[in-house]
């Protein structure tokens, strides 16, 4: 490896650590973050996914586990839509897509990822609605078929829903998500490994990840803002969506 080489390596691993830091602190695990990087990078669109989902795994476990340990989550806010995503997500996951095909459907999500960060950050509702366990089921599955066919947990999707549709509050929304993401996120990387072999080298970028994930749930879980870091990211996002969309 070159000086040039490290220089880029060290850039990545602080922009994979920055990213990782800010999705845990809102209760998520990162993939539609660690998609747009890998891709501003030209990763290769196989790597890409199950790298994304590995990832997810651990950097939502640890934002779990700090959202649940300071009281926000909601069990039955929460097994709704697992019922239906997690073999939904296992079935996207096995699915196997046109490369072209897989660009466009990133593209739209990481359009999503750009509102949900810059315009659904906050509650828009202070009083909750009732619960509609059917439309629940159908969210689950849609979010997690998607979400196993592009290499995300969902959560990114499912938040701002939550918080629109007047079932949850911010804090509870992130805990519900991280868990979400976390189940999701082993249904799609077990599908996709029915289907196809996962190099090893996807899991060389865990500690990287850990590192800002786990400082990221700790701020997150106890109200830190991190306004400026949702609007690079968002940046970050958009990028890459334009290098999807027009390359």
């Amino acid at each position: 490896m070159n000086a040039m080489e490290t220089e880029i390596w060290i850039f990545f691993s602080i922009a994979l650590m920055g990213i990782a830091f800010l999705y845990a602190s809102v209760g998520h695990g990162g993939a539609s973050g660690y998609i747009a990087l890998m891709a501003a990078f030209s990763f290769p669109v196989d790597y890409i996914k199950p790298t994304a989902l590995i990832l997810n795994i651990f950097i939502s476990g640890i934002s779990f586990w700090y959202f649940k340990k300071n009281s926000h989550f909601k069990w039955k806010l929460f097994y709704p839509f697992a019922i239906t995503s997690i073999p939904a997500a296992f079935l996207g996951g096995y699915m196997t897509i046109d490369a072209q095909v897989y660009k466009i459907i990133l593209a739209i999500f990481l359009v999503i990822a750009i509102f949900r960060i810059l315009f659904f950050s906050k509650e828009n509702r202070k009083n909750k609605t009732p619960f509609k366990m059917q439309l629940a089921l159908i969210i689950g599955f849609l979010i997690g078929l998607f979400s196993g066919m592009i290499g995300i947990g969902g959560g990114i999707i499912l938040s701002p829903i939550v918080i629109l549709l007047g079932w949850g509050k911010m804090k509870e929304a992130a805990a519900v998500s991280a868990l979400f993401i976390f189940v999701n996120s082993i249904a799609g990387i077990s599908g996709y490994a029915f289907s196809h072999p996962i190099q090893f080298d996807s899991f060389k970028l865990i500690p990287i990840a850990l590192i800002g994930g786990f400082f990221g749930a700790v701020y997150g879980s106890h109200k830190i803002s991190n306004t400026a870091l949702k609007y690079i990211l968002a940046v970050v996002l958009l990028i890459a969506c334009c290098k999807l969309t027009f390359v």
